[in-house]
């Protein structure tokens, strides 16, 4: 993904959004957080924003970039270091225990601090769900992985012992005019299947079935319009 995002015309929306979610809720907070860790902010926006406030930023991901230091959501983050906020984006869609990382990261806050973590949600991509499963015809096969809904996040946030916790969802809706370029948005920003068993690839029957799926579901002037689901948690550490 960091490869497909090094282009200059790479999607980015749904990590802006994200982001722009994150500081607007910051926004209203009396106190400035001081220290952060920041997971998954691959385009850096986050993190340069925090940093120009006067926090302190540890940034971190997956799959390290420069200046990034490796983490595992689903292991125990090193104690100690006490962030005042720890900001997730786009991450934790893709880990096996939910509620392991989640346990983690609000060990990863200081006394008071704050956790808000961003991720797709189950309610995300319909359009491509239903082109897929018209490609692969009576043999569906797993193209994309499964992903958490509102209700199950508000019940994963008070399992996991965040005080004043909060989840919602927001649909950011984009307009597509051709399957390749759907795919493409999806592929570059991390939406993709995850599994370690995935579909075979599309054959040639099954990509004509596919576009001419994506046809069918067009509107008057080609386009068709892909959701794109965002769930963001946010709870306190007390």
């Amino acid at each position: 993904m960091r490869r497909l995002q090094q282009r200059p015309d790479a999607a980015r929306y749904i990590m802006d959004d994200m982001v722009e979610d994150v500081l607007d809720r910051l926004s209203f907070l009396r106190h400035a957080p001081a220290r952060a860790l920041v997971i998954g902010d691959w385009t850096g926006t986050l993190a340069t924003a925090l940093a120009a406030q006067g926090c302190a930023v540890t940034r971190a991901d997956p799959v390290p970039g420069p200046g990034e230091r490796p983490i595992d959501e689903e292991s125990p983050i090193p104690a100690g270091e006490g962030f005042d906020l720890v900001a997730s984006l786009g991450t934790l869609d893709t880990v096996n225990d939910l509620p392991g990382a989640l346990l983690h990261l609000r060990r990863a806050l200081a006394p008071d601090g704050l956790a808000i973590m961003s991720f797709s949600g189950a309610g995300s991509l319909p359009a491509l769900r239903a082109i897929m499963l018209a490609a692969d015809g009576d043999r569906p096969a797993p193209r994309i992985h499964p992903q958490v809904n509102v209700r199950a996040g508000g019940q994963l946030l008070q399992r996991c012992g965040f005080a004043a916790p909060v989840i919602d969802s927001r649909s950011l809706p984009v307009r597509f005019g051709s399957l390749e370029r759907l795919v493409g948005d999806v592929r570059a920003q991390g939406l993709g299947n995850c599994l370690a068993r995935s579909g075979p690839p599309l054959g040639k029957a099954a990509l004509a079935r596919a576009r001419a799926a994506f046809a069918g579901s067009a509107d008057a002037d080609g386009r068709v319009t892909e959701t794109f689901e965002i769930l963001t948690l946010s709870g306190w550490r007390t």
